[in-house]
């Protein structure tokens, strides 16, 4: 029998869903067929592949190895569909992004509205999610680029700096009138009531590092899953909330507060994987973010 890659997918859905009946349905074939085919590669391969003995069905120990090198030879074989297509001047083309949530506030806009300007053919596939996913995703080469930040990574994952993002304080219009602002010792904190990003963001994770480190317990009055949800309770009340600078300087209703001592900057990463091949597209979205970068006045990370 000539393997096709169809038996290779067969095999992996099944594997997948620990049900030929599922992966049957997710494939939209017939149940028989999809076991008369996975049957097909087995006696091609000369080893059972799946175990059918238990209440489901799940990779052998030799299923197991094969599955892996399937999913390698399919990731393969979509990047190179991927090459052939490719169009190097860019008159069609498409980008995988990737990005954490604070991101979507202030750098995807403008990002992606220079992609449109510059490259209208290339079609975009955005998603916000973690960065223990995005790097997951990028080395099962579900992605093309992520935007988070610098520290361990994968490996595999590779790192290219763009800027340091910084962090304050931020009230709202009832402050606004208060003439310049003067930096604020954390522990003052205490007597604010706050409005933060809940414990889902790596932001809120880097805020409360801070305030304990300085034995700070701030009155958290509400915990919202959105940046625009923070911004519009900051407009509207005296409660207050910590965001990155580059969030403040997009709405002139707000008011940074600097804090003293100051929380850690970030620095800001443009993620890939390391062995991938690199799109035309990828590589044009790289060179225009270092020119958003540089054009909104983003501190330079060093490199």
């Amino acid at each position: 029998m000539a393997l096709e890659l169809r038996h290779l997918r067969y095999l992996l859905a099944v594997a997948e869903h620990g049900s030929f009946t599922r992966a049957a349905e997710d494939l939209r074939i017939s149940q028989p067929t999809l076991s008369q085919q996975v049957r097909q590669l087995e006696r091609s391969v000369g080893v059972p592949l799946l175990d059918r003995t238990g209440r489901g069905v799940r990779l052998t120990d030799a299923g197991e190895t094969y599955a892996r090198h399937a999913r390698r030879a399919l990731r393969d074989l979509a990047a190179a569909e991927r090459a052939v297509q490719d169009v190097q001047d860019l008159t069609r083309g498409h980008l995988r992004l990737a990005a954490t949530p604070t991101f979507t506030a202030y750098l995807v806009g403008p990002l992606v509205a220079e992609l449109h300007a510059r490259h209208p053919g290339i079609t975009l596939d955005l998603q916000e999610m973690t960065q223990d996913r995005i790097e997951s995703a990028l080395l099962a080469d579900d992605l093309d680029l992520g935007i988070a930040f610098s520290g361990a990574h994968l490996p595999g994952v590779v790192a290219q700096t763009l800027f340091t993002e910084t962090l304050s304080l931020v009230t709202g219009a009832p402050d606004l009138d208060a003439g310049p602002s003067q930096p604020l010792r954390v522990e003052e904190l205490s007597e604010r009531q706050l409005a933060l990003l809940n414990g889902d963001f790596a932001t809120r994770s880097h805020i409360d590092a801070h305030f304990t480190a300085h034995r700070v317990q701030p009155r958290i009055t509400v915990e919202a899953n959105s940046v625009q949800a923070l911004v519009e309770i900051v407009r509207r009340t005296p409660i207050a909330t910590v965001l990155p600078d580059a969030i403040t300087h997009d709405h002139p209703h707000l008011r940074p507060v600097p804090l003293e001592p100051p929380l850690p900057a970030r620095t800001v990463t443009l993620l890939r994987r390391g062995s991938s091949y690199q799109s035309a597209a990828a590589r044009a979205f790289t060179r225009l973010t270092q020119d958003v970068v540089r054009a909104r006045g983003y501190t330079e990370a060093p490199q």
